[in-house]
This record gives C-alpha cells, sequence and structure tokens, in this order.
C-alpha cells in the first residue's frame, strides 16, 4: 500500500491524506483494467490518485501550490514516474482529449461546475468521468450541475460511507461565463473566478477589517498573504495610487482574480505560493492579511500559525502587520509570543482586527 503523506505536515493525527472516497475511486479504474488513457485528475489535494495512476501519465490540475508541491513531494518519495508538463491550471484549455477523468468532489459547487465546464470542452465522446465523495457531503446541488454538463448521471452502492458518481454523454454545446461580481458597493464592483471563498459578497471578517485599514506616510510597499480576489490590496491601491503591492495566494483561481481587478502595471506583483520564503528578510514596512482557516471540510490553524513566524521575519523592524480573525480563534496568545506588541484595533461579537509591531 502506497504511504502518502500531507503537506504541509500536521501534527493532528486525526488528518489523514486521502480517504475512502480515493480509495473507492482507484479500485473503481484499476476494475475497468483502462491502459494507455488520455486520463485527467482534479482535485487531488495530497496526491493519492495521481500517484496510483502515475504510470498512465495523467494530467494533474492544479488550483493550489501546496497541492503541486504534496504532489511533488509524495511522487518524488514513491520514486514514481512523472513530469512538471503533467500539471495543468483550472482555466487552461486541454491539448488532447480527455478520455478517462477521476475528481475528487470539491467542497465548493461553483468549483465543482468550473472543472466540469474545463472537462466538458475537451472531453471525447465516450468519456467517463469518475467522482468520488463522503456521503455525508452530498449535495443535491452537485447532480444539478452535472446535469447540465452530462446526459447520463449513475451513483455507486455506498461504501465505508464514500460513493462514486459517474457521468456519461458529454451534452452538446454548453458553455457559461464563470465569473462572478461582487458587489463594493452600489457603484463599484470586483470580479472573481467561480470557485474562488465568498462568492456572494465580501468575506464579513474582510470587510471589518476593510473598516478599520489605513497606510502611514511611510509605507510605501505592501504585502497582502492570502490575497483572495484582491479586495484589501484594491482598497489599499485606493488610499496611496502609488504604493509597491505585493499579493500573494495557494489558490491558483482566487490569484488570477485578484489580477482581474488589480491589472498588470510595475507596482503590482502577483506570487502564487503557500509560504514567503522567498521574500527577503526585513523587506516590508506593512502586511495584511484575513488568514484562512477552512481547508475544504477541515478547520486547520497550523498553516497560519507557521505564517506569522514568516511574517514577522520579512517585516522592517519599525514594521507593522495588521489582520483579521475570528474571535475564537484567540490568535492574541500566539502573535505576543512573536510581536513585541500586539494590540486590538478594533473588534465586534465576531471578529478582531489585530496591529502587531515588531
Amino acid at each position: 500500500m502506497m504511504k502518502i503523506e500531507r503537506y504541509p505536515a500536521t501534527t493532528n493525527r486525526s488528518l489523514q491524506a486521502w480517504n475512502a472516497a480515493d480509495e473507492l475511486m482507484v479500485q473503481y479504474y484499476e476494475e475497468l483494467d483502462i491502459k494507455k488513457t488520455n486520463c485527467s485528475i482534479y482535485h487531488d489535494q495530497f496526491g493519492y490518485l495521481t500517484c496510483h495512476l502515475a504510470e498512465q501519465k495523467p494530467r494533474v490540475i492544479i488550483n493550489l501550490n501546496s497541492q503541486q508541491k504534496a504532489i511533488e513531494k509524495n511522487i518524488e518519495k514513491l520514486k514514481l514516474p512523472f513530469s512538471s508538463e503533467q500539471f495543468k491550471n483550472p482555466l487552461e484549455p486541454i491539448d488532447k482529449p480527455i478520455e478517462v477523468v477521476l475528481m475528487k468532489m470539491p467542497k465548493s459547487l461553483d468549483l465543482f461546475e468550473l472543472y466540469l465546464q474545463q472537462i466538458h470542452q475537451s472531453v471525447k465522446e465516450d468519456a467517463l468521468v469518475i467522482i468520488g465523495f463522503m456521503t455525508r457531503n452530498f449535495t443535491k446541488q452537485s447532480l444539478q450541475i452535472a446535469a447540465h454538463y452530462f446526459e447520463e448521471l449513475e451513483q455507486s452502492k455506498a461504501k465505508k460511507k464514500a460513493r462514486l458518481l459517474i457521468l456519461r454523454k458529454p451534452k452538446p454545446n454548453f458553455e457559461k461565463e464563470l465569473i462572478r461580481e461582487v458587489k463594493l458597493d452600489e457603484k463599484k464592483s470586483l470580479k472573481q473566478y467561480y470557485g474562488v471563498f465568498s462568492a456572494n459578497h465580501i468575506d464579513y471578517a474582510t470587510q471589518f477589517l476593510l473598516e478599520h485599514i489605513e497606510l502611514k506616510e511611510d509605507e510605501d510597499k505592501m504585502l497582502d498573504v492570502g490575497c483572495g480576489n484582491g479586495i484589501i490590496a484594491h482598497q489599499a491601491r485606493e488610499l496611496n495610487p502609488a504604493l509597491e503591492i505585493h499579493l500573494t495566494e495557494d489558490h491558483y483561481l482566487a490569484l488570477e482574480s485578484a489580477k482581474l481587478n488589480l491589472g498588470d502595471s510595475s507596482s503590482t506583483h502577483y506570487h502564487f505560493s503557500d509560504e514567503l520564503s522567498h521574500f527577503e528578510s526585513e523587506s516590508f514596512p506593512l502586511v495584511v492579511s484575513n488568514p484562512p482557516f477552512h481547508f475544504e471540510y477541515e478547520n486547520n490553524i497550523e498553516i497560519t500559525l507557521s505564517l506569522f513566524g514568516e511574517i514577522q521575519r520579512i517585516l522592517k523592524s519599525d514594521g507593522r502587520f495588521l489582520m483579521v480573525a475570528n474571535r475564537h480563534l484567540n490568535y492574541a496568545s500566539h502573535l505576543s509570543k512573536l510581536f513585541m506588541k500586539v494590540e486590538v484595533k478594533a473588534e465586534n461579537d465576531r471578529f478582531v482586527v489585530y496591529e502587531c509591531l515588531k
């Protein structure tokens, strides 16, 4: 049995690198005895599917930088055949007709639809789409979305509380613009691709941070960690049009959304990364963030805590870190171990805005 490991590593032993849905997909695929097909793999977070199908040289659709790193680490550890050219992103056309798809059902129905549209644009008429999910996460909406793109939908029997959704016969000429508008106010709105967090409104924590953000005169450079669709950077740019902004994001579609909203300029820099090691120490006077703690169906603050240490490293000696978080996460105790001064800049019954000084 292949031992697939998580990246980033976790101290929580209850968090595994795969589940029964992954096992069921691989078992179903192997029983079909399909060889040398044009296979595409979607939403394989740590590489369980990719490693088991490595001999088939599948395309692997990457939406997270951390996902790509996890797959690369497991492929290397297991000494399996793989080329970086097999990685594709969710927005680029697939160059060869798809014959088989294995997909772990994402939590986001918007992301599920974006994946299905990419598949639909390149899938062969007799292709087979195999989607694995845990029964507790099943929604009727996922069936409705799948029915927009495929004629035949079949569900397997449950095994270890996991099931498969099998799609066949793609419908003809179905295409949809998978970009949403998120209103800032009555006159302004931002754009974001399907599958990016908080699709129907500005995230409430981010709204609270935006109400209390300001720039100091000597803050000419800013880093937005986990930038999402770029809304925090967008407001900072309005406060100071000359501000040099760096945006970093683990989520490919989120970073591409930020590009839609901030555009290309010599003062705007985008970084597709899950960590901050590529930034020099003491290089930013200001870092801002609304760090995530939801990852699919998991709540995990370990990743955020590791980012705090990196943020402390890259802040200038007189720099500051401005962030918003849910009250119940109690980040103050962690921040106070790293920063000389941690103040509550604003708070309400749900959120806290912290200002941390190095």
